[in-house]
């Protein structure tokens, strides 16, 4: 019998993995429900005190998964902390008393598709693996689709004569997505979506004020965690540039990131740190607005980035808003210092100009 396969909620980046299980897989997946207080309260319940919010989010979201019917969960692995979760979380779960499969992807090596095999057998024995590569490479194409459109959205919604017709159009592309068949079908879904939200009128100015989003990979991709300070700030008419996302997560080589930012740091502190911080410097030195690093609360390796911020803050005379996230984070609270935050960027560029 066919297994009912969930993934933990992380933003809508659960629509690539459906197509990748239910036409790749030939396997039924259960959409975990969109995270809501409830998720917080169930994964701060049954996590250790000291885990990071991303592994309480994604615990509560795999519990409310198997409530919802899910008999074979996946978690992937990671660099940081992330590598761990699956282990630990599969205990929690039993220890609760549910009863399911688990897949860890922690022990497959991305860099060798073929360490993913025994892991796809584990969802449907049987399943044909060139029709998992076509799924494959259509979910692939969903992604890079997904975060294009992201990235044109959060350049233009703060502009846009009519309310909602962004908004709109993204949704309506989404809805393709889930229809789609192939990679074709991807395609043709995200070139009329491109198309639709190019003739949106919009009043852009000729130099808007330009805002770089910098941090931790999991809590600036998902909206939920970051409670939409993307799309808060991109209203207020600002351009939002994001560069970590799940296409753009393929990240230069370290050597190369390295010699850039040489200036600040001489040493690897894992994971996205380096990232933000070549990031950050490239948004300074195009001369933007300001910079939001984002990451969870107790996050170490984006704690040591904070410091080669404010060099590069210091350096370029650039505003850095510093944001940590955990399950107590209010939203009136952030709404007042993303409102602060935006009154010192437009102050200042008048009284520059």
């Amino acid at each position: 019998m066919p297994h009912k396969v969930s993934f933990p909620q992380f933003g809508d980046y659960w629509i690539p993995f459906e197509h990748l299980v239910t036409r790749g897989l030939e396997a039924e997946y259960v959409v975990p429900p969109p995270m809501t207080k409830r998720t917080l309260e169930l994964g701060g319940k049954y996590s250790p005190d000291t885990a990071c919010a991303p592994f309480k989010y994604t615990l509560g979201s795999l519990i409310e998964a198997l409530e919802a019917g899910a008999d074979l969960l996946v978690e992937t692995g990671g660099a940081c902390r992330l590598g761990y979760y699956g282990e630990l979380q599969e205990q929690i779960l039993r220890d609760l008393g549910y009863s399911f499969e688990f897949v860890n992807l922690a022990g497959a090596n991305y860099s060798k598709p073929l360490t993913l095999l025994p892991f796809l057998k584990k969802i449907n024995p049987h399943y044909s693996l060139p029709r998992f590569a076509m799924a494959g490479l259509a979910a692939a194409k969903m992604v890079d689709g997904m975060d294009a459109v992201d990235d044109f959205v959060r350049k233009n919604i703060g502009f846009e004569r009519e309310a909602g017709a962004f908004e709109a159009a993204r949704a309506d592309f989404f809805r393709e997505l889930r229809a789609a068949a192939d990679r074709k079908e991807v395609s043709a879904a995200l070139s009329r979506c491109l198309e639709r939200m190019k003739k949106i009128p919009t009043d852009k100015p000729e130099r808007p004020y330009r805002i770089g989003v910098v941090g931790e990979y999991y809590t600036i991709m998902d909206p939920f965690s970051n409670h939409n300070l993307e799309w808060e700030l991109a209203k207020k008419g600002m351009v939002i540039e994001r560069w970590m996302n799940l296409s753009g997560n393929r990240l230069e080589p370290a050597k190369k990131v390295r010699e850039k930012i040489r200036r600040y740091t001489k040493y690897n502190m894992g994971v996205t740190c380096m990232s933000t911080i070549d990031c950050a410097l490239t948004c300074a030195k195009k001369g933007y607005d300001g910079i939001i690093h984002v990451k969870s609360f107790g996050c170490t390796p984006e704690n040591d980035a904070i410091p080669v911020l404010q060099n590069i803050s210091r350096d370029y005379k650039i505003p850095v808003l510093y944001l940590s996230f955990d399950l107590q984070t209010g939203e009136e609270g952030l709404s007042t210092r993303l409102e602060a935050f935006y009154d010192m960027v437009v102050m200042r560029k008048r009284a520059w100009s």
